[in-house]
């Protein structure tokens, strides 16, 4: 389904390589380039509080995903050993001081948990644009 946009059309030159990797992108999700290259861009467009440039750029690129990667996206966790080791430190920290190791590594728990946050609301995003119900991710229904 192609999801309507309202905007300014621009006019750009891209090199051939970049322009084929977006058409690739686009055919593989049965897509039009101008709506993969709009998403793209919206995407990467710098707004105030992003997210630094390996995890922006990262997210810039589930615009070229196809519809059954962004949902595998849309449904990533960090995993149960990280999760139950976050809420062990979290816990422990509550009754006493972490060692720095221990708040090294609550830190980089943390920042893998915003992260896979950001992963997932982004892939919902791309998701709802598409034309998907985004309320029960086990489902893949599109809207009509």
């Amino acid at each position: 389904m192609r999801w309507k946009m309202s905007g300014h059309a621009v006019t750009i030159t891209l090199p051939d390589t970049v322009y084929e990797q977006i058409r690739q992108a686009a055919e593989r999700a049965h897509r039009p380039v101008e709506d993969v290259l709009a998403e793209a861009v919206a995407a990467a467009a710098p707004v105030m509080g992003t997210p630094p440039g390996t995890l922006r750029s990262a997210l810039a690129h589930l615009a070229y995903l196809n519809d059954a990667a962004l949902w595998q996206a849309a449904r990533t966790t960090m995993t149960a050993e990280q999760r139950e080791r976050l809420a062990a430190l979290h816990d422990k920290q509550q009754r006493e001081l972490l060692t720095a190791e221990e708040r090294t590594e609550e830190q980089a728990l943390l920042s893998l948990y915003r992260e896979t946050l950001l992963v997932r609301g982004q892939a919902a995003i791309l998701l709802r644009q598409r034309g998907y119900d985004i309320s029960d991710p086990e489902q893949l229904t599109p809207l009509a």
